[in-house]
């Protein structure tokens, strides 16, 4: 596990289950593909009982609990006012008994075979697109023979326990760079959380990379920044 502010390949923080995340995957892909290999791609999930003991047991907290009915009802209209704006339609789906390791640990066997982005792609496309339940095995397993994947090696990598290890360890790493909420984006000691952030994160990569005499004078005043109680739209949390 890296000391947190360390990192020097910027992340992004994701999650199957957030519409916001999804909304900022098809930007990224759509408006700085520049950015798709630079970025470290890593799952955001809610850990099962059995993720949440290895968490723990490894000095981990996961950062996240479920949200209220007013926001779930907030969460509905504002992603229908983001969706409707990009000419997009959701069809949302019912979780029931939701095991969030079933498509974020299948994303790693998707990574592994080279196809992390087209499996992403595709549960997006399975969740809002189609309203299926992406915590289904049967949906992963139709996901995976979609991409050429072997569909039992997929739909059950929750089942496995280096899989659910990777998992664990990346849950660890969520709680060293201090995520909680997503989209989430690092690079450093810096941080950006929500979908109306993005912008902000790649002006803030360009910036690094770019010559020192291309960069614009600082300003004469630093403005301070909102606490993290004034929460912004854009993002899961």
């Amino acid at each position: 596990m890296s000391p947190a502010g360390k990192n020097k390949t910027p992340r992004f923080y994701f999650s199957l289950r957030s519409p916001y995340s999804w909304l900022a995957y098809r930007e990224v892909m759509s408006q700085h593909k520049e950015l798709v290999d630079e970025l470290e791609w890593l799952p955001f999930f809610e850990p099962d009982p059995e993720s949440a003991r290895q968490l723990t047991e490894q000095g981990g907290r996961f950062p996240f609990s479920e949200m209220s009915r007013e926001k779930n009802r907030y969460v509905l209209q504002d992603v229908g006012r983001l969706t409707k704006a990009r000419g997009l339609k959701v069809n949302w789906p019912v979780d029931r008994n939701p095991v969030w390791e079933v498509p974020h640990l299948g994303y790693l066997v998707a990574r592994e075979h080279g196809l992390g982005h087209e499996y992403i792609a595709a549960v997006y496309q399975a969740r809002f697109g189609a309203g299926r339940d992406i915590c289904d095995r049967a949906t992963i397993a139709d996901i995976g023979a979609e991409l050429g994947i072997d569909q039992r090696l997929i739909a059950d990598a929750s089942d496995d326990p280096k899989l659910r290890a990777e998992g664990v360890r990346i849950l660890l790493e969520v709680c060293m760079d201090g995520v909680f909420g997503v989209p989430f984006f690092v690079h450093g000691f810096t941080r950006f959380w929500g979908l109306d952030r993005l912008d902000d994160f790649v002006e803030h990569l360009r910036s690094r990379s770019a010559p020192a005499s291309t960069l614009p004078e600082p300003a004469g005043a630093v403005a301070l920044g909102r606490s993290v109680e004034d929460a912004h739209a854009g993002g899961c949390g």
